[in-house]
């Protein structure tokens, strides 16, 4: 049965932007697309940080919706956004090549990041490895999708703001004041797409596969095995790194208290076919380091009071 695939997706000029690149991807082998964009509470609620709203998926539960309720068929997602726990009936399709994992310092000027004294991010992650760098800085929220922050940056007189150098470079905009942080761990999957489908629907599964790369697979697999290991239901300061390299795959993750003052850093190396408990290996490791003590402290912060 030949059938349009409807294609989900946030309205923001990235999420569009990625959506496109699938439907393009599934024209080019034959399947007939239809887009169909929608806001999520994440893009319209911007005065709270993100892990107020006290659930996971904020950017991805609109389109999840959508999915089982029938109005779309396949879901277009920045992986960084989605729970590492699928709603039942949803699974991940494919993930497309990864882009650059990297973050990135824009500032409205010409600046050092070492010189760059009040730095905006709506991340705890990022927040928290800042901190743990340039103690004696201050951190401020932001929100927003890329164009929404980039604006706050210029109109809030900050030194800099902190971004994933993927989103930017997709949209064509990055700005001309950006210094890479390659000390920073990325978020587990940042820069990489992933599209979900229903479970049921052989036909979108199918057209997926055809889009799916390996090493991006086993890499966001990799990583977020890892967070999900950790976090056991609580957003915290979590970063980590997975890339295939021949026939081995080399991991660094991190976990950091609120502040950014305490650090759990982990390195590790094990054979491509061990990747299927990998992450969560590597956060046992973590957990049995010291972490398990940090991620108890950091859900008592994180309780409402």
């Amino acid at each position: 049965m030949k059938k349009t695939i409807r294609i989900g997706t946030r309205d923001s000029q990235l999420a569009l932007w990625q959506a496109n690149t699938v439907a393009d991807k599934l024209q080019q082998l034959g399947y007939s697309t239809e887009l169909l964009p929608v806001k999520s509470a994440g893009d319209v609620i911007l005065d709270k940080p993100l892990y107020e709203f006290g659930i996971t998926g904020i950017f991805t539960k609109t389109l999840d919706v959508a999915m089982i309720a029938g109005q779309i068929d396949i879901a277009v997602h920045s992986m960084k956004d989605v729970p590492t726990a699928l709603p039942k009936g949803i699974v991940q399709a494919a993930v497309l090549e990864r882009e650059t994992s990297l973050d990135i310092l824009v500032t409205p000027h010409r600046v050092d990041a070492v010189d760059a004294l009040t730095v905006a991010t709506g991340s705890l992650r990022r927040k928290a490895q800042w901190l743990h760098r340039y103690p004696h800085h201050r951190v401020v929220d932001l929100r927003g999708n890329v164009n929404t922050r980039l604006q706050k940056l210029q109109d809030n007189g900050w030194d800099g703001a902190i971004f994933a150098a993927a989103g930017l470079k997709r949209i064509g905009i990055m700005p001309e004041h950006v210094t890479i942080l390659d000390w920073m761990i990325p978020a587990p999957a940042q820069g990489a797409v992933v599209v979900a489908a229903m479970e049921h629907d052989a036909y979108s599964r199918e057209a997926l596969s055809k889009l799916n790369n390996r090493d991006a697979e086993i890499c966001t697999q990799v990583e977020r095995q890892f967070l999900r290991t950790l976090e056991g239901g609580c957003t915290a300061p979590i970063g980590a790194l997975a890339t295939v390299v021949g026939d081995v795959i080399r991991f660094e993750g991190a976990l950091f208290s609120l502040d950014g003052v305490e650090k759990i850093h982990l390195e590790k190396s094990a054979p491509v076919t061990h990747f299927a408990h990998f992450g969560r290996e590597c956060a046992e490791e973590v957990l049995a380091q010291g972490g398990e003590a940090l991620m108890q402290k950091i859900r008592n912060q994180m309780k409402p009071e």
